[in-house]
């Protein structure tokens, strides 16, 4: 019926199984829940059979945003949003929940901007690519920005790994869902942005080379690469850090 959108990262999850197994992670009913990339409503209906007290579905994609809205014309907890999830405000929701079969290319960028969000968002439970759900797990690799932010403002846990098998088109990538628990952390959105985007670049280099830091933290840091301390280690940096946007 629709052609899945190279440009927009569609793939069609189709799977029974996968979809049932993926809305038992966390409670759905009586909660708000928001969808994001809802595609022709596969997950969806298991969603609404799980007894939301609210669904919203944002669709960028506009012929699959057409089909929703006539799909779910007559169910009245159901709102559909024709909008561009990175350029969408999440700020004005309340204690939503978020449960979705990312699109690939847009699912770190929309993680990094969404887990800070604990006053809006409660939970994220979401399929990604592997190679980027390892790079949020902290008992796996080197230090990096993934793994300090989902380790500062969430619990995070790889619930299954999911054969490219169930998607049409078949990925090139490998699956896994994963969950994503926020934290009541009190966050200081613009400390903690700019500390995301500086402090973690050029791992290959000390910190010392970093022009944003040198004179901002304990010196007992300089010579080492970020990728080469542990969460806590950063976390200290990040603490004692004095942030200015001068």
């Amino acid at each position: 019926m629709f052609s899945p959108k190279k440009s927009l990262g569609q793939n069609f999850l189709n799977d029974k199984n996968i979809i049932n197994k993926i809305v038992k992670i966390t409670n759905i009913k009586n909660e708000k829940i928001i969808e994001i990339g809802p595609g022709t409503g596969n997950l969806t209906n298991e969603i609404i059979n799980s007894a939301p007290k609210e669904l919203i579905l944002i669709e960028k994609d506009i012929n699959l945003y057409k089909f929703l809205i006539n799909k779910y014309l007559n169910n009245d907890i159901v709102k559909i949003l024709n909008e561009d999830i990175l350029n969408y405000n999440l700020e004005n929701f309340n204690k939503y929940k978020i449960i979705s079969n990312l699109p690939y290319n847009i699912s770190s960028k929309f993680l990094m901007k969404t887990i800070i969000l604990n006053k809006n968002i409660k939970e994220i439970v979401c399929m990604i690519q592997s190679e980027l759900a390892d790079k949020f797990n902290i008992a796996y690799g080197k230090m990096n920005k993934y793994k300090f932010a989902c380790n500062y403002c969430c619990k995070y846990e790889i619930k299954f790994n999911v054969s490219s098998n169930v998607f049409y088109p078949k990925p090139k990538v490998k699956s896994k869902v994963v969950n994503f628990i926020l934290k009541k952390n009190n966050i200081d959105l613009k400390k903690f942005d700019y500390f995301i985007k500086n402090f973690f670049t050029n791992k290959r280099k000390k910190i010392k080379s970093n022009k944003y830091f040198y004179n901002k933290i304990n010196s007992k840091y300089l010579n080492y690469r970020y990728e080469d301390l542990s969460y806590s280690d950063i976390l200290i940096i990040y603490k004692g850090f004095k942030f200015s946007i001068s």
